[in-house]
């Protein structure tokens, strides 16, 4: 038995009639009438009552015909979900990400992704660099997105590429001594109370930072002698900095979330942070994960020429 031993035996039930069943299926009568009865005999049982006034189901043929046209919506549905499983429309995607990501990255590319893709099954994690780089190399996550390239061992393994270049900036509150100017030095910063991510999120970050502070120090003086505040997101490091903790470090991109009671100041000489990379598998061929890079090769520029060097033309 065959689909379209299914759709014959539906097509006579809905005309009444095998050459009008025929010429609504494309075939001729005599193949049509031979098919069914091909199919009763298959099935033991008799499914048509022929009568002068037409051909009507018998018991058996309707509750054949009941299972037959579930059977083709199953088969018609499965085709569909094949379809749009192939195409990154439907299944899962596993992404870990710095929170800075948020500020300008992920709201477009993100974004973007969830109106395309509204029956993609998110699972939406924010981690630092170094994690999010184990958890992908772990098969726990599809993407990640850090500071940095990943490194070590099985780095070789993933694709990376850059999605976003940043440079510092400080954030101070009203009150605070640098309110009212568009840059403050690296000699200012030193001494100073800072707010800063934490090393294990940020570390190429807090790598700089010290490196920064210690410059042209005395061995015996504290380079940080004001002391360091940890704070895991943009929205911390502002509203502390808001309250006069001190001075708020972290990339230009800080200014999209800043409110109206801080001010935010050019670090100078303009300090480059490490790239905003995002970091996926090599050997993974997910549909999704293919979707999801179309549309960060469409959002963010440079990233289809990176992709193209390392994966070949799409």
């Amino acid at each position: 038995m065959e689909s379209r031993h299914l759709r014959y035996a539906l097509a006579v039930a809905e005309h009444q009639h095998f050459g009008r069943a025929a010429a609504a299926l494309g075939i001729a009568q005599p193949p049509l009438s031979q098919q069914i009865a091909a199919l009763e005999r298959e099935l033991g049982a008799r499914l048509f009552d022929r009568t002068a006034r037409g051909v009507f189901p018998t018991a058996a043929g309707e509750a054949f015909l009941a299972r037959a046209r579930r059977a083709l919506a199953e088969m018609s549905a499965a085709v569909s979900d094949a379809g749009r499983a192939a195409r990154g429309e439907t299944g899962r995607l596993r992404l870990g990400f710095i929170g800075s990501a948020l500020l300008e990255l992920l709201p477009s590319v993100l974004g973007q992704f969830i109106r395309d893709r509204p029956e993609v099954r998110l699972g939406l994690a924010e981690m630092s660099t170094r994690r999010s780089t184990a958890a992908l190399l772990a098969g726990e996550l599809d993407i990640a997105i850090g500071r940095g390239g990943p490194r070590g061992a099985g780095a070789e393994d993933l694709v990376s590429v850059t999605v976003g270049r940043d440079h510092l900036v400080a954030v101070v509150g009203a009150a605070h001594p640098f309110a009212g100017q568009s840059k403050v030095s690296v000699e200012q910063l030193r001494g100073q109370h800072l707010i800063v991510a934490p090393a294990d999120e940020e570390p190429a970050v807090a790598a700089w930072l010290t490196a920064l502070l210690d410059e042209g120090t005395e061995a015996s003086t504290p380079a940080r002698s004001g002391g360091v505040t940890e704070a895991w997101d943009a929205h911390t490091i502002i509203g502390l900095a808001s309250c006069g903790v001190g001075v708020g470090l972290g990339p230009a991109c800080l200014r999209v979330a800043a409110r109206p009671d801080v001010q935010v100041c050019e670090v100078s000489p303009r300090v480059e942070l490490p790239e905003l990379v995002m970091s996926f598998r090599s050997q993974d061929r997910s549909p999704v994960l293919a979707a999801f890079l179309d549309i960060t090769r469409e959002r963010c520029p440079g990233v289809a020429e990176q992709l193209e060097r390392r994966l070949g033309p799409r």
